[in-house]
């Protein structure tokens, strides 16, 4: 066994190159949090945007549904805004927007288009349109941070 004034000291060149290491492992450090920050962040963003945009689709067909049952609510605009509404809670800012349309000549109700009239010339249809504004958490270089997400649904109303 060797005495403690036998063993090998450090000398002074390794003592520095040991604090120069451990600044340079702090810069490091703070260069590669900063960058997995800004990636968990825009990765969050993105996923809420997807949220939002299946959740206001999602919406516009609750409302095409509900006003889908019968004539009688066909000819309800405020239920199938509702149900829209309704659909997306976590959508506060969301509008909704239902119509009603017939195929049948000589209607009080406003004439389809000669789309939805080809394969069922006496039916009636209702359309929901739904419209949602996205924020961002952040403000991305190149990237907007609004963006107004819409969803539609056109549905052929049961007799």
């Amino acid at each position: 066994m060797s005495s403690p004034s036998t063993q090998p000291r450090p000398c002074g060149r390794m003592l520095r190159r040991r604090s120069r290491e451990s600044g340079n492992n702090l810069i490091e450090l703070a260069l590669t949090l900063t960058f997995l920050m800004l990636v968990v962040l825009g990765t969050t963003d993105f996923a809420r945007l997807f949220y939002m945009a299946i959740e206001v689709s999602d919406a516009a067909r609750a409302g095409a549904q509900y006003g889908s049952q019968s004539v009688v609510t066909a000819a309800d605009a405020t239920g199938m805004v509702n149900a829209a509404k309704a659909n997306a809670p976590n959508l506060a800012s969301m509008t909704a927007s239902a119509v009603q349309c017939t195929c049948n000549t000589g209607s009080s109700v406003t004439a389809c288009s000669t789309s939805y009239c080809t394969n069922n010339p006496k039916g009636n249809f209702v359309t929901v349109n739904t419209q949602g504004t996205f924020t961002t958490v952040a403000p991305y270089p190149g990237i907007p941070s609004s963006v107004t997400l819409s969803g539609k649904s056109v549905m052929e109303v049961g007799q």
